[in-house]
């Protein structure tokens, strides 16, 4: 058996008290002042030792950022004298898809590295739009071998994004087939640049320096490239095209893939880029929208090309269209496309836009993709508020990009721990020992449209309109 594949997780508290989710009113006039113990003593969250605004001051009300919403300390006070609200503050966190659930979450991930858990159990969504209208197969739950976090089976959730030959001979008179070289990264997530945000040399060092000692890659403008991130060059992917992979042969020379934008020009562009670095794997930047499948087909019969790379929009939506479709459906298109025309196998999807949560990369494999780049789970995990004042030329309020390398390097590591923790478990929740044999394994998934139009369709007829309300 490999050795086990291990993210280094440690306890990175905020530099910046965050915006808790619930506020603590407590009638204080009605304490007894006289219990032998405090129900706040009480709480097996401890919330009330380590809330940073309560430590500094005991005003009213309390912003609880730690708090799991168990309520012991409001049914056990003796006086009655707690109750819980949503802080007013929590509501304006993000926006519609990024949402204060999410940013919230994440940011618990990143300072513990442990798997999110609430003690009132799941307050999310059971239908929604997206990816909350997709459920995973947890129907080997029940056995107790299906335990990979704690180590008593292996689970690999490593993938490959190089190609893989057509087909193999045996026998005496078969040529010989000469071994290809492998591109593996030990998960199916990658990083890349966010959009937006205040992207200073130290979150762009932090992220880079973040997927070099996972092991994974990140993709970069090349002109961000400098001599302060040539120690993780193997680890980085610079987005090319005919009019800039000339002035980066050194940087080309170094990586391990190259990313070529599907243009007019993108055999020529390949081809002069394979002749700088012969042992460069290839990547191509395309945009997810309606001419995604015919792109896929089209590039997929280049033998120089190892994987394709569609970009959706920041909330997972499709590009350039009206009504665009979300991004688990134009997966399932792009990869069933592919299988259609018996390319599948040769060549390696990666899919980027809208993955917020660890569950969204497992329905992202099981929709047909082999990994996922994430940008603003990359900014939510030091600390990004996403309340935009930066592109409003407003001052930051967690001062992005002023903070020490090592502390931000450890967020990102403890993000992607909780991330791997969980793959782990829906995995083996499923029975399934690798990632690999999750890319498309739809018949482990349920999707809303498909049991709505099973269960209630032939009592109440067909939506008018389609999706989860």
């Amino acid at each position: 058996m490999p050795k086990k594949y291990h993210i280094h997780i440690k306890e990175t508290p905020p530099r910046f008290h965050p915006v808790g989710k619930f506020t603590t009113v407590e009638f204080r006039e009605d304490c007894a002042g006289s219990c032998r113990e405090c129900v706040k003593k009480k709480c097996i969250y401890n919330v009330f030792d380590t809330n940073y605004l309560n430590i500094l001051k005991m005003g009213e009300p309390q912003y609880l950022y730690a708090c799991e919403s168990c309520f012991r300390c409001v049914q056990e006070c003796t006086r009655g004298i707690f109750s819980r609200v949503i802080n007013p503050d929590y509501a304006g966190l993000g926006n519609g898809y990024w949402n204060g659930d999410i940013i919230h979450q994440t940011w618990m991930q990143a300072q513990t590295g442990r798997v999110p858990v609430s003690g009132a159990g799941y307050g999310g969504p059971f239908a929604g739009r997206g990816f909350d209208a997709m459920w995973t197969d947890m129907s080997e739950i029940v056995r107790p071998t299906r335990d990979g976090i704690h180590g008593r089976e292996y689970i690999n959730t490593s993938i490959e994004l190089s190609r893989r030959p057509h087909h193999l001979q045996f026998g005496p008179d078969a040529p010989g087939i000469e071994a290809t070289p492998v591109l593996e990264v030990p998960l199916p997530i990658m990083f890349k640049k966010p959009e937006f945000g205040i992207l200073s040399r130290s979150v762009l060092l932090a992220m880079a320096a973040a997927a070099g000692e996972l092991g994974s890659l990140m993709f970069i403008d090349p002109r961000d490239y400098g001599d302060d991130m040539e120690p993780y060059a193997s680890s980085l992917v610079p987005l090319l095209d005919r009019g800039n992979y000339a002035e980066n042969a050194a940087l080309i020379k170094q990586c391990r893939m190259a990313e070529i934008a599907g243009d007019a020009d993108v055999a020529r562009t390949v081809g002069a880029v394979k002749a700088i670095n012969s042992a460069v794997f290839i990547s191509i930047g395309l945009p997810l929208d309606s001419k995604a499948p015919g792109r896929a087909l089209e590039l997929g019969q280049m033998e120089t090309v190892d994987s394709l790379h569609f970009y959706a929009d920041a909330e997972g939506n499709e590009l350039n269209s009206d009504k665009p479709r979300f991004i688990r459906e134009m997966i399932r298109q792009v990869h069933l496309a592919l299988v259609e025309k018996g390319l599948r196998f040769r060549l390696n999807l990666v899919f980027s836009g809208g993955i917020a949560l660890a569950e969204h990369l497992a329905k992202a494999v099981i929709c047909g993709a082999d990994g996922v780049t994430i940008d603003n789970p990359l900014l939510l995990a030091l600390e990004c508020r996403m309340c935009y004042h930066c592109r409003q030329g407003k001052a930051c309020p967690v001062s992005m990009g002023e903070f020490e390398p090592g502390w931000a390097r450890q967020r990102i590591l403890n993000l992607m721990g909780a991330w791997r923790n969980q793959l782990i478990e829906v995995m083996g929740a499923m029975g399934i020992r690798e990632a690999r044999r999750l890319r498309g394994e739809i018949g482990r998934s349920m999707w809303f449209e498909d049991l709505e139009k099973e269960s209630f369709a032939p009592l109440f007829g067909e939506r008018k309109v389609k999706g989860p309300a």
